[in-house]
């Protein structure tokens, strides 16, 4: 049986050629790059607190697109990947938890099948039994991995556990994790809100996952109301090449107004050597963007690996 192939809202955001890549390559060696940067550990780390927790709304970033997010007694983790290299390149920074240290974990959001998104040895080794809510068509290889308490959703669809509506949500991307089966499952986002206050949650986090700049930001902030927005802002160097498939930081702040959101927490930045653009270099357009349009700073909430932002609201 032929497997289903998912594409972009706009079907012309695919995938680059053979030929962009060898280009890309090519670019990159003639390349110097400053990677002496790296994302600081927090040092007022409590993983007693977070074991412990079940009343306040926490997000507490782990690394990349690696969060432990705390909500109505939930314990949720995204995207999760303590790997401590990427294909032949060792991780940048140390993740901001160990693996064990996390509490019981009740929910996995994925956002799609690439590998620094799923690794397959972190997922085993999470505390807890948690139920995986994945993408369309990513259900049938996480069971022959032997994982199969796991829903899976296509856009716009939710799944209601314990008093939260979990909503995926468009993203501009693509997926392969072998030579045959590119695409054959989808991506996306999550919109996380209180099942008793559907969009009126001032707490509602929503998790962009990777993703070109596209109109379904806009989408997004017209069927919900977002709270704080963990945003990708790295591995868009060169845009010629990756423009499809990564926000850039100026993109990304626009993607961030596009939802309406109240609070931008930068992500995918600053653990893993995916493109050219260092993690300096993010942060820098990031925030001169911010300067640029006049935004208010404290609306721009950017963490170390291991930082515990807890909700401004009761």
């Amino acid at each position: 049986m032929k497997s289903k192939r998912f594409t972009n809202l706009n079907p012309e955001a695919g995938l680059s050629t053979f030929a962009d890549l060898r280009k890309w390559r090519k670019e990159r060696r003639g390349k110097v790059k400053d990677m002496s940067f790296q994302i600081a550990l927090c040092p007022q780390r409590d993983p007693v607190y977070l074991q412990g927790n079940r009343n306040d709304t926490t997000i507490t970033w782990i690394g990349h697109s690696t969060f432990l997010l705390q909500k109505e007694g939930l314990n949720i983790v995204t995207d999760p990947v303590w790997a401590n290299r990427m294909g032949l390149d060792r991780r940048l920074a140390l993740p901001g938890l160990a693996i064990e240290d996390l509490p019981p974990v009740d929910v996995v959001l994925l956002s799609h099948g690439h590998y620094d998104h799923l690794h397959i040895r972190s997922l085993r080794q999470l505390p807890g039994s948690p139920k995986l809510l994945v993408p369309e068509g990513l259900g049938s290889m996480l069971r022959r991995k032997g994982f199969h308490n796991m829903e899976e959703l296509s856009w716009w669809e939710s799944s209601m556990l314990g008093g939260l509506l979990f909503h995926f949500v468009p993203a501009q991307h693509w997926t392969r994790r072998s030579l045959w089966d590119t695409n054959t499952s989808h991506w996306g986002g999550w919109v996380i809100e209180r099942a008793d206050r559907p969009g009126a949650d001032a707490d509602s986090l929503y998790f962009a996952g990777d993703s070109g700049y596209f109109e379904g930001f806009g989408q997004i902030g017209d069927r919900f109301k977002i709270g704080r927005a963990l945003m990708p802002i790295g591995a868009y160097e060169p845009e010629w090449f990756m423009s499809t498939q990564h926000v850039s930081p100026e993109e990304a702040v626009q993607a961030f107004l596009d939802v309406g959101a109240d609070y931008f927490v930068p992500m995918h930045y600053g653990a893993f050597r995916l493109a050219d653009d260092t993690p300096q270099e993010a942060l820098d357009r990031l925030k001169a963007d911010w300067a640029r349009r006049g935004l208010e700073e404290k609306r721009l909430e950017v963490l170390v690996h291991g930082q515990t932002l807890k909700s401004l609201t009761p």
